[in-house]
């Protein structure tokens, strides 16, 4: 049974509708269910799970598309019924109707003394509401990705020449004035001030500064074109650098971001420089190299936290592969790799987090001989199909591929069950790899969502003689409403070893499959 919907000029959020549609899915008869704006990556969604109808080929992006089936009559009734209730639900607040602003002008109106917007529209349309807002000096956050690269230049040069944060495209970190904004973590106030190019990377440092017992005075996201395209040049990451060395509570800059274009490095170094301030630096993937005056080179995500906390105290930064003895760790590797059967060779990594990903495939593909990923180490080892591994892989589940038509895995936890499934049926994986991201618009319990199905994965790889071993971390903090604690404590409940960071989570991976190839 079949029931498509369209409602004209019904302009919805695209992450409360993919919400809705997830939610939806879950009802006991549903076999498909798709809430979206007729947009033209969603019309191809739609027509492929065959819910297609010329209703549906007629609606523009403005129009509102219900698309339902289920086993009968009844369920789909009570589906639309459902979907119905959670569109009013979104579009009201406590009870009344919420007036929501159609563009820039509006809701300057309605807050006149607010600095700062947040931009999530359609790339094509995201360029011009950002505009309008700097022409009207507000710092903007721009969540919008597949803006073109012409515009953003654009943007940036704009900012620029009005001394306003463009913080994006592909913009979803920030922590300003000790808000956090979009996905972030509950952290104390302190004197470290972080600039990134990568959303979970500030996400990761900006937690473990806490863990370390420091605090952010800002953290001010970039978007990952800002340093990697030649074209933009650096140009926030110089801008935020530059406001952070004026900024009386900041003591030390931490700049995070993947390896950079190498035309840009001289201009982003000599503003390092003339900061004057302590500064750490970590181009994930990077070749190390040596501090030179004020700026420190860290290794890890979470070696730069340490090491700005510790610059920040004025005390001499040592660092440390784990945080656990040496013994620990070898009766750890000798626990998870005692029960593995001789063909489980592989590992398989399924993130959530980007930054994380590229942090566990940088560190583990020369020491396991090649990792492949969407975006690899070396092109050789560039996946050939998405939505299926091959020999050691680490894929971010966030990227544009999994995602068509659903929710972010930070936000939806089924993208990653269902390859989590599809993983457990292979005999050869050994080790599985796992993040778990928390805090400000992520899921509400991402660890309670991936329990059953881990719990499977060990029992199908027992079945086959085998042992499945499962390590993983979490980033946040105590003071998100998914509690750090708790979401440690279930991942452990079902047998999941959980390491203090990512970049410890990977290097004890590279422990286990060291002894499994001395085995």
């Amino acid at each position: 049974m079949k029931r498509i919907i369209v409602r004209k000029d019904s302009y919805y959020d695209s992450v409360v509708l993919m919400s809705i549609s997830a939610e939806i899915k879950k009802i006991d008869g549903v076999g498909e269910a798709v809430v979206a704006m007729g947009t033209e990556v969603n019309l191809t969604l739609i027509k492929d799970m065959g819910l297609d109808s010329d209703e549906v080929r007629a609606a523009g992006p403005n129009d509102l598309i219900i698309a339902l089936e289920g086993e009968s009559e009844e369920v789909v009734s009570s589906a639309e019924t459902k979907v119905n209730e959670l569109l009013r639900k979104k579009s009201s607040a406590d009870g009344q109707a919420a007036y929501r602003p159609t563009g820039v002008e509006s809701a300057v109106k309605i807050m006149p003394d607010a600095n700062l917007v947040i931009i999530s529209l359609p790339g094509q349309y995201a360029g011009r509401e950002a505009r309008k807002a700097l022409q009207a000096d507000r710092h903007v956050m721009l969540f919008s990705d597949n803006v073109p690269i012409e515009t953003e230049i654009e943007l940036k040069k704009l900012a620029q020449e009005r001394g306003l944060l463009m913080m994006g495209p592909d913009c979803g970190t920030a922590m300003i004035n000790g808000m956090p904004i979009c996905f972030a973590n509950v952290v104390r106030r302190g004197e470290i001030g972080l600039v990134s190019a990568a959303g979970t990377g500030l996400q990761e440092v900006a937690c473990s500064i806490e863990k370390a017992g420091g605090g952010v005075s800002q953290g001010i996201g970039t978007g990952g074109r800002d340093l990697k395209n030649e074209r933009v040049g650096g140009t926030m990451v110089r801008m935020a650098v530059e406001a952070l060395a004026q900024d009386p509570e900041t003591k030390v800059i931490a700049v995070i971001s993947k390896p950079p274009a190498k035309a840009v490095i001289p201009s982003v170094m000599d503003t390092l420089k003339a900061a004057g301030k302590p500064c750490v630096v970590h181009f994930i993937g990077a070749e190390s190299a040596a501090g030179e005056g004020n700026i420190h080179y860290a290794t890890s995500l979470e070696e730069t936290a340490r090491m700005a906390v510790a610059l920040s105290r004025g005390e001499r930064y040592t660092g440390q592969e784990f945080d656990m003895p040496e013994e620990e760790i070898a009766a750890l590797v000798e626990r998870e790799t005692a029960g593995m059967a001789p063909q489980q060779q592989f590992v398989r990594g399924l993130f959530a987090g980007g930054t994380l990903t590229d942090e566990a495939v940088f560190a583990l593909h020369e020491p396991l001989g090649g990792v492949y990923s969407l975006d690899p180490v070396d092109p050789a080892f560039e996946l050939r199909d998405p939505h299926r591994s091959q020999g050691h892989t680490i894929v971010d589940l966030g990227e544009d591929v999994f995602t068509v038509g659903r929710p972010h895995p930070m936000i939806d936890a089924s993208i990653r069950t269902e390859r989590i499934e599809q993983e457990m049926e292979d005999p050869e994986v050994a080790v599985l790899l796992i993040d778990c991201v928390i805090g400000y618009s992520s899921h509400p319990d991402p660890a309670g969502a991936m329990l059953g199905v881990l719990q499977a994965a060990k029992s199908r790889a027992r079945e086959r003689g085998g042992y499945l071993a499962v390590v993983g971390s979490v980033t946040g903090t105590e003071g998100d409403s998914q509690n750090i604690h708790d979401q440690r404590r279930k991942l452990e409940s079902v047998g999941c070893v959980v390491m203090p960071s990512n970049y410890q989570a990977a290097k004890l991976v590279e422990r286990i499959m060291a002894r499994r190839a001395s085995q």
